[in-house]
């Protein structure tokens, strides 16, 4: 068994796709719209074939993400190097993004760090 896709709904549907395939090299397809309920979608696929759905309608709630809560809390990206994570989060804080920790070793041997991607959401860099 496998994990198929991911999903996950965004107010800024073209600046989320941006943001994955600018800093994490997704290939985005045509996009998607469906025009009785406005709903539309990109579906995001990455060099090793894992999907990420970026989804939009009208009238979404957008509350507060807070770092410690319940549900899913990060996206993951395994870049291959310590050097590539220590520059993929120079380049991502030198483009306004916020890191809240690392570069580092966590306790547990990750070398990681972790970035307030788009709209709050938290993106994870590690080898």
């Amino acid at each position: 068994m496998k994990i198929e896709h991911i999903a996950m709904y965004v107010n800024d549907l073209e600046g989320a796709r941006d943001f994955f395939t600018k800093y994490f090299q997704a290939v985005s397809n045509d996009g998607y719209h469906n025009e009785t309920t406005d709903f539309r979608s990109y579906f995001l696929t990455f060099e090793d074939g894992v999907r990420l759905e970026i989804m939009q309608k009208p009238q979404m709630q957008d509350s507060e993400k807070s770092d410690a809560r319940t549900g899913y809390i990060h996206i993951a990206f395994s870049v291959g190097s310590a050097a590539r994570v220590d520059e993929l989060t120079r380049i991502l804080e030198n483009d306004g993004y916020a890191v809240l920790s690392g570069p580092r070793t966590t306790g547990d041997g990750y070398y990681e760090s972790c970035v307030v991607g788009i709209e709050g959401n938290q993106v994870e860099i590690t080898v």
